[in-house]
């Protein structure tokens, strides 16, 4: 691995990781940073749900920033852990993706509770009290006021639906905690003499002023919390996920504002193909066998379509940012024919599970010896 990473030179390799574990795995295989936290996964967590639950189910600010507050000191515990274990490296932490109704009890589970409530005995109540985070007592007022807020928030189309940068645009406060949480683990880190180096990723962007928005409000909290720490020197990066064509298409648009891209290649194929991931299987292996697919597009990166439009949003974010750092944190990022791709065209990383990790250090040293002319496409206009 060592002697791989000689000749793939200054093109790195980060993990997708979201718990210190993660990250410290990661860091074994010789990961170089981590290109995408997840943090909703976070959110999950059996002692985080109920605050993550009630700041859904508040009907105002107050009450969503106070549910929130909750979740401040737990957020800003994990990053702690990822900046500690990845000391001196660049971590990539993306703020809240998935569609609210992903935190709430699912609605047919809630029908049949409610419908059982009336006769159901103490184990079965208690059951529930436990499942929904609901006292036992307020189970008869609240179990319909569940339900009909999973209703309000159900989707036909959650992938294209209110998530990603759209959730912070409407609901301010979220990204808003998420950056202090960031930036008082960043100073936490610092003060105990270890180097950090955050990156802010908002996802889902496809208008420049969407982005602007919400890198207001990290640079705003950014201000606060380094100021008050007394370390206004430290540096952080604002940049975005590149998940649909708007966002690849108004690249040089969306690069005045952004000081990073990361392609989120499993969406960008999804939306570029008009393909769901969930849903392609039904067809995909008669589609490679009459070679309509020259490999599974969410395995290789399909390079004459999907990779046309990555291809174009890195020709025009480097017209307008000439330092722009661009890698990938989709699954593409550990297969070699799409490392290979993603050298080819300019990028500066890849970013994969840490289990792959060697497998990218050695296909980027592959496409290095490939004699892969990277000139043109590193030349800005």
């Amino acid at each position: 691995m060592k002697w791989a990473d000689e000749f793939r030179g200054k093109f790195g390799v980060r993990a997708n990781a979201d718990i210190p574990r993660d990250a410290k795995a990661a860091r074994a295989f010789g990961a170089e940073g981590i290109g995408l936290c997840r943090t909703e996964h976070m959110f999950f967590a059996p002692d985080r749900i109920p605050f993550m639950q009630a700041m859904i189910l508040s009907d105002d600010e107050k009450s969503r920033k106070k549910a929130l507050q909750k979740l401040l000191p737990m957020q800003r515990k994990d990053f702690i852990g990822l900046f500690e274990a990845m000391e001196g490296l660049p971590v990539i932490i993306r703020t809240l993706d998935p569609p609210l109704h992903e935190f709430l009890p699912k609605r047919e589970n809630l029908m049949v509770d409610l419908a059982r409530l009336p006769h159901a005995g103490i184990k079965e109540k208690r059951e529930m009290s436990e499942s929904y985070g609901i006292p036992v007592g307020e189970l008869r007022k609240k179990v319909p006021e569940l339900l009909k807020r999973v209703e309000e928030l159900h989707e036909f189309n959650p992938m294209l639906g209110f998530r990603g940068c759209r959730l912070g645009v409407i609901y301010p406060e979220i990204t808003e905690m998420q950056a202090r949480a960031i930036f008082e683990a960043a100073v936490a880190v610092a003060k105990k003499g270890k180097k950090v180096l955050p990156e802010v990723m908002i996802p889902l962007v496809g208008f420049a002023r969407e982005l602007e928005m919400q890198k207001e409000i990290v640079d705003r909290v950014a201000k606060e919390v380094l100021q008050a720490a007394g370390m206004k020197n430290l540096k952080y990066l604002v940049g975005t996920m590149i998940e649909i064509p708007r966002g690849a298409m108004t690249a040089d648009e969306i690069a005045k504002v952004a000081e990073f891209f990361s392609f989120g290649t499993n969406d960008l194929t999804q939306t570029t193909l008009g393909m769901s991931r969930d849903d392609y299987t039904k067809f995909s292996k008669k589609y490679e066998e009459l070679k309509i697919f020259k490999a599974d597009p969410f395995q290789c990166i399909d390079q004459e379509g999907v990779g046309k439009v990555i291809q174009e949003a890195v020709r025009l974010g480097r017209i307008t940012r000439r330092d722009l750092e661009i890698g990938i944190c989709g699954e593409h990022g550990g297969d070699p024919s799409s490392v290979e791709f993603c050298y080819r065209v300019g990028m500066d990383y890849v970013s994969c599970s840490p289990y792959r990790v060697p497998i990218a250090r050695l296909a980027a040293a592959q496409a290095a010896l490939s004699g892969t002319d990277r000139s043109e496409a590193m030349r800005t206009a």
